[in-house]
């Protein structure tokens, strides 16, 4: 009889990275990066909630975003304690019971010279950045226990930054410490929350269209030129990274910084 030992196991590959039957939320996702993470979770199979403290915003966003798949618009602050007890109650109206990924995306930068830099450019982004998804994932708990298992666990992704990482001339002081105390917790939490059947990651974008990089992208190649691939992150490149996270095919990792940065922090 041949030995059947060392043949490799067959995959279903689109099975390996579908999201049919999963429900998400992205804080932050009525624009910039958040939304091309939604389109990209909607695009796998799941059901994505989005938020925005902006109701406008991301009713629209999510109008624009249901041609993909089911999209709902959770409208709210995700960068307050109270805001996001709010945000719980909103989504329970809705009848959910589980949360299989929540993408903590909402984020705040603030940029200035050393000498100037102001005591306000600090509590406010290190409340949204740091303390925010704390406290999202502890008023969602109960929801992404509910979704776990230990061979499917449920999956928190929070999104830090090349910032993060390493120094770098952006003068963004409070954003910077924040993304790397972000890093630091995502790791913590992934050792507490093991044994809750929740995986959490972090992934570290380098330089992508948003609100947040603007001012960065003025339409020239100079912010390209500075990066390794001469390139700035296409959506492509962030949902891969997060449908990888969400899906059956990153369900052993956990505890991990993916850099999504075109190969600013790996080469230098």
């Amino acid at each position: 009889m041949a030995d059947t030992a060392d043949k490799p196991n067959t995959l279903d590959i689109a099975d390996l990275f579908s999201l049919t039957g999963k429900v998400a939320l992205v804080t932050g996702g009525a624009r910039g990066l958040g939304k091309m993470i939604a389109a990209g979770l909607l695009q796998a199979g799941a059901k994505v909630y989005i938020t925005s403290r902006k109701e406008e915003d991301v009713r629209a966003a999510a109008e624009e975003l249901s041609a993909l798949g089911q999209c709902e618009a959770l409208p709210g602050d995700a960068g307050s304690p109270e805001g996001i007890a709010a945000l719980g109650a909103l989504f329970r109206e809705k009848g959910e019971k589980a949360l299989h990924i929540l993408v903590n995306n909402a984020g705040r930068t603030w940029g200035g010279p050393f000498e100037t830099f102001p005591d306000k450019g600090w509590p406010g982004v290190m409340a949204v950045n740091v303390q925010g998804p704390f406290r999202m994932i502890q008023e969602f708990l109960p929801e992404l226990e509910a979704a776990g298992s230990n061979g499917d666990p449920s999956r928190v992704i929070n999104i830090g930054s090349y910032a993060g990482t390493a120094v770098n001339d952006l003068t963004a002081y409070s954003y910077g410490a924040s993304k790397a105390a972000i890093h630091f917790l995502g790791g913590q939490l992934a050792s507490d929350l093991r044994s809750h059947n929740i995986n959490v990651n972090t992934v570290a974008p380098g330089y992508f269209p948003s609100d947040m990089t603007a001012h960065l992208l003025d339409g020239s190649d100079a912010l390209a030129s500075k990066v390794p691939m001469r390139r700035v992150g296409k959506a492509d490149d962030i949902a891969g990274a997060i449908i990888y996270l969400s899906s059956r095919a990153g369900a052993y990792l956990t505890g991990i910084v993916l850099p999504v940065d075109g190969g600013l922090a790996g080469t230098r």
